[in-house]
């Protein structure tokens, strides 16, 4: 189980939430929208500092992280996160 962040979609972040070195993103499990994974969840992302990382990753300057007890989410796979060029978006995808 891991953070994979693209390079690229790290500067989309950088760009889109007008990040600076040293920023802290979460990714948190809420309820709703369609997540891959759990039924009736998806991922959100926000600026936040880590109080019990279970998983991180430095990319551009900027902190990845998903707090301990968000874990269950990915059921052991990686969480990938992609920039997709043509539609200026992010891609989460878990495998």
């Amino acid at each position: 189980m891991r953070i994979m962040v693209e390079q690229s979609a790290a500067r989309w972040y950088i760009r889109e939430m007008e990040l600076s070195d040293g920023d802290q993103l979460r990714i948190f499990v809420r309820l709703g929208g369609s997540g891959s994974v759990q039924p009736g969840y998806s991922l959100g992302i926000m600026k936040d500092e880590p109080r019990e990382p279970g998983l991180h990753q430095v990319v551009e300057g900027i902190t990845f992280f998903m707090e301990a007890d968000n874990l269950w989410y990915l059921e052991d796979r990686e969480l990938q996160i992609r920039f997709n060029e043509q539609e200026d978006d992010i891609w989460i995808d878990l495998v």
